[in-house]
């Protein structure tokens, strides 16, 4: 559209906001007492009952002296009749100064037309917000998908399968809590700007407190927070909130995002597997009311039990099976030979974890829990007792991207403090001492995970990009 052409837009619309005003319609209403949701009011129908809605006008078919048109709002749409001898015919003039986009209250009686749809014949109506802007693409839908983000307001007026997506998006994280609330797990609540960054590798947002004179961080994961509960006497705890990483932006990666963490004194990797199937299995059917997920070109079958093989099997497998007999050198002429760049810097560990993540995890279609990682990869979790080269976790990968992983959780201080150091390196400040003086306490036992929220709905919905679960996704700036 051309400028020339949007401006005329504009102008009348906002003449038709001065016509409403002057017949006595306020073009920004106040109150509306209503009978219920659209959805709500439709699922109740009684011929005849009066009732109030209120809704945005999304389509009008005007028949002369009578109009049919539709209200909308996040739960559905209802039709609604007008017509000149039934309200006036002042009302029914200023009604045709209403455009597209406008939110209006209307009351009357419910009706079934002729071809069976519920409608409310309207005795009154008035307006409650004018729309000043026209809807997208003249209510042909919103398609530039840098658009659908950047103004997601619009994407969730024009796009039914947006709302789907966020609808199904709020069940899910209700139906998550409930389950574990039906199981003694208490949700609280840690830190969100830490004085130290922890409990995962990743680069956090720095900020600084002004009182305290402190530089502060954004939390990369509550994890060393709620492993002091445990110390402190909670037995089964979980935290659902917002973590942030200085990180890059990707299809699976955005830097806020919403994370999950759960801890069972007592238990272990073993007891998280069976606690994440059950959760995962039971929020489907509860949300989507099947186990079949994932979109049509990737369907995904949630039925257990859930497959479970070893990391370094996997990796026999895409890799060859003499690969842990070969040495950096063997590996990393391997890993060239079947496609994938290998850093200089690398050792055996970093470039056994490129094939897992390249050539292997994004195979990984029905829910399958990886196990018995290699323990550089993961210095928060116990070691297998029958191997101390690796660690007794899972990664449960569904729909090729890692949605929960799962520890039998690391409690011995001095291991631990080990552990820290040799991460830190030089950098012996990064080594959280409050967190091992806690430890140093007593920590029971225990099995913890984490679940990627975002992501979870990702594999729920048949989404394929992080940016479609989120309301408002970060973006690059415009030029």
């Amino acid at each position: 559209m051309t400028d020339s052409g949007e401006n005329e837009i504009l102008a009348q619309r906002r003449a038709n906001m001065d016509a409403l005003a002057a017949g006595g319609q306020s073009p920004f209403g106040a109150a509306f007492p209503r009978s219920g949701a659209l959805a709500e009011v439709k699922a109740a129908f009684e011929e005849n009952k009066t009732v109030a809605v209120a809704g945005r006008l999304v389509g009008v078919r005007d028949m002369g002296k009578s109009t049919f048109a539709h209200l909308q709002d996040f739960g559905g749409r209802l039709q609604i009749y007008v017509q000149k001898n039934g309200i006036g015919d002042d009302a029914y003039a200023a009604f045709k100064h209403l455009d597209l986009g406008d939110f209006i209250g209307v009351e009357g009686a419910l009706f079934t037309t002729r071809t069976g749809e519920p409608t409310v014949k309207i005795t009154r109506w008035t307006l409650l917000a004018k729309a000043l802007r026209p809807l997208p693409e003249k209510w042909h839908g919103l398609k530039d998908s840098d658009a659908c983000y950047r103004q997601r307001y619009l994407d969730l007026i024009a796009n039914e399968e947006t709302r789907r997506v966020f609808d199904l998006r709020i069940r899910i994280v209700r139906e998550v809590r409930e389950f574990l609330q039906s199981r003694g797990f208490l949700e609280v609540e840690t830190p969100m700007i830490q004085p130290q960054a922890g409990g995962a590798a990743a680069r956090p947002f720095v900020t600084h407190h002004t009182a305290l004179n402190a530089d502060m961080y954004l939390r990369i994961a509550p994890e060393l927070y709620l492993k002091r509960l445990l110390v402190g006497g909670f037995n089964r705890i979980f935290e659902m909130n917002r973590n942030f990483r200085n990180e890059g932006l990707s299809r699976t990666h955005n830097p806020e995002f919403t994370m999950m963490e759960v801890y069972e004194a007592y238990s272990d990797r073993s007891g998280m597997q069976k606690l994440v199937e059950e959760l995962i299995t039971t929020v489907a059917e509860r949300a989507l009311g099947t186990l079949k997920s994932g979109s049509v070109e990737a369907p995904i079958d949630l039925a257990r039990p859930w497959r479970e093989a070893s990391y370094r099997d996997l990796v026999r497998e895409r890799a060859g099976a003499d690969w842990f007999e070969r040495d950096r050198a063997g590996m990393a002429a391997q890993a060239q030979a079947l496609g994938l760049s290998v850093d200089p810097a690398w050792g055996a560990v970093e470039i056994t974890q490129e094939v897992y993540e390249k050539l292997i995890e994004r195979t990984l279609q029905n829910p399958t829990f990886v196990t018995r990682l290699p323990a550089e990869l993961v210095p928060l979790a116990r070691r297998c007792p029958d191997d101390a080269s690796v660690v007794d976790v899972f990664e449960l990968v569904i729909g090729g991207k890692e949605v929960a992983p799962g520890y039998s959780e690391l409690n011995d201080p001095i291991e631990q403090r080990r552990r820290f150091e040799q991460q830190a390196g030089a950098e012996a400040q990064l080594v959280d001492e409050d967190f091992l003086l806690a430890m140093e306490h007593g920590m029971p036992p225990a099995g913890g995970m984490g679940i990627g929220i975002d992501r979870l709905v990702m594999t729920l919905a048949g989404c394929d990009a992080i940016r479609d679960v989120l309301l408002f996704p970060q973006l690059k700036s415009r030029e």
